[in-house]
């Protein structure tokens, strides 16, 4: 324990190796994919235009300190094909700081996986570098061709897609408690690996397309040596005008952004890509010199935009003018009718962030003003909280929504695997069978964004308190 002790003062913090980690994903991928660079150009020159023309949303942000966070801010998404996979990412990822938050079922949607999102989860881990991880496990078991299921399990089960020296510092991290600034940038190029893209598959023609048939991302997880990363998000303070930009930067975007319509105050995640790469591939019966190379997509170019988190109360909401829209949808329906339908629906959910809190939608981060930090020895700390902000005493920070929808990382998936598979599987949650995979427990999202906004309220009343003693 004391040998512990001692060594810790010498370690990085996780979110130390979480930011160096990050970067050197965002450098390899805008190597693999130049239009991601493209994309980070676009999102930087949108989001200068956002806080120039808001300076209010520049000050909220800044207080939050969700503006020194948002050029930095990315997601990845991963999918991965065993227990054994998915088990040592969550090892792999608790070294910097990440851990699993959410069950999210694809498979209601047509597709195959089950998912969690690993991030950070407290508040100031959250302010250092938001990173996240989707991370897909693929439900063999969903392949209808029993011998083609067998056929890829025994073709995940002979790859190891963590490199030894990898494997050795998640050990040697979790046995000392942590990593010295050397080893963590080893373990960063080390990890690096397990996400970069590979060319080469590893299995022949046949079993590619045979895969294939059965659903592109099962080819896309279980032919490859590695996951590679397939998109890296960045965030944008305004999707709507991002997505009509990336035309003409020569993207070809998606025609429907994902997740809630536009809105003055903006809740919990919207979403748009451009469309996935062909990639050249080689199969291990292409000859050298074979001119007949394979092609294979499946990595694109996401933005987000995020806002509000939603309280269990206001997801229910959510779901239900959802659930309204698709019941209105038909087969022939354009696009735009769509975001029409979306937009006149979503007019019943309040749109004002003083609505949102007081009718108990969103979630909110409590603190003193600076006026009430002068008065706080004459304010009474009984008082309401809308009491409080109404005089000037309190304000209340929307508290950005971290996670995922289900329905809408579906819609991004299918988008960038052909689009047109949309078969049914049967729906049934399968949450202990993927924590049994991960080797623990998920994190229940709506109640971390319960727990930062108690703490910032008994925060408030510890300060009108502690003033009044």
């Amino acid at each position: 324990m004391s040998a512990t002790h001692t060594n810790s003062s010498r370690f990085v913090s996780s979110n130390d190796i979480r930011t160096r980690f990050s970067r050197a994903m965002s450098e390899m991928y805008r190597k693999e994919v130049p239009q991601y660079g493209t994309l980070i150009e676009l999102v930087a020159d949108v989001n200068a235009l956002s806080l120039q023309a808001d300076p209010e949303l520049r000050q909220r942000m800044s207080r939050s300190g969700e503006l020194e966070r948002l050029d930095v801010e990315r997601h990845g998404a991963i999918r991965v094909g065993s227990s054994q996979e998915l088990a040592t990412l969550r090892r792999l990822f608790a070294v910097m700081g990440m851990e699993p938050v959410g069950y999210y079922d694809l498979s209601v949607a047509g597709v195959p996986v089950h998912s969690t999102a690993f991030r950070p989860v407290d508040d100031d881990a959250l302010r250092a570098n938001p990173f996240r991880v989707f991370t897909s496990l693929l439900r063999l078991e969903l392949i209808a061709d029993a011998a083609l299921r067998a056929q890829a399990a025994e073709i995940l089960d002979r790859r190891q897609i963590f490199t030894p020296r990898a494997l050795a510092l998640i050990e040697q991290a979790e046995r000392s408690g942590g990593l010295d600034s050397q080893d963590a940038d080893a373990f960063v190029q080390e990890a690096l690996e397990t996400f970069r893209w590979h060319s080469d598959a590893t299995v022949d023609a046949a079993t590619y397309d045979a895969l294939q048939k059965s659903h592109r991302l099962v080819a896309d997880v279980v032919c490859f040596k590695g996951p590679h990363i397939n998109h890296l998000t960045p965030r944008t303070l305004d999707i709507d005008t991002a997505q009509a930009g990336m035309p003409e930067r020569g993207m070809d975007a998606k025609d429907v952004v994902e997740g809630p319509p536009q809105r003055a105050c903006p809740i919990l995640l919207r979403q748009t890509s451009f469309k996935a790469l062909k990639e050249a591939i080689r199969f291990t019966d292409d000859s050298v010199d074979d001119a007949r190379a394979g092609a294979h997509t499946a990595r694109f170019g996401e933005i987000e935009q995020r806002g509000v988190a939603l309280t269990r109360q206001g997801r229910a909401l959510y779901d239900e003018l959802l659930a309204q829209v698709r019941s209105m949808d038909n087969a022939g329906s354009a696009s735009a009718d769509y975001a029409s339908r979306l937009q006149q629906v979503f007019t019943q959910f309040p749109d004002t962030h003083e609505a949102l809190r007081q009718q108990g939608l969103a979630f909110y981060r409590y603190s003193l003003t600076e006026q009430g930090l002068a008065q706080a020895g004459q304010a009474a700390d009984h008082e309401e909280l809308e009491a409080l902000i109404a005089q000037g005493l309190v304000q209340a920070e929307p508290i950005t929504y971290e996670d995922f929808l289900p329905v809408s990382a579906a819609g991004i998936f299918q988008s960038n695997l052909g689009g047109e598979e949309q078969k049914q599987y049967q729906a049934h949650a399968a949450q202990q069978v993927f924590e049994s995979a991960l080797g623990a427990r998920v994190h229940d999202e709506i109640a971390l964004y319960e727990r930062a906004q108690q703490q910032s309220m008994a925060q408030v009343r510890d300060s009108l308190s502690g003033a009044l003693a």
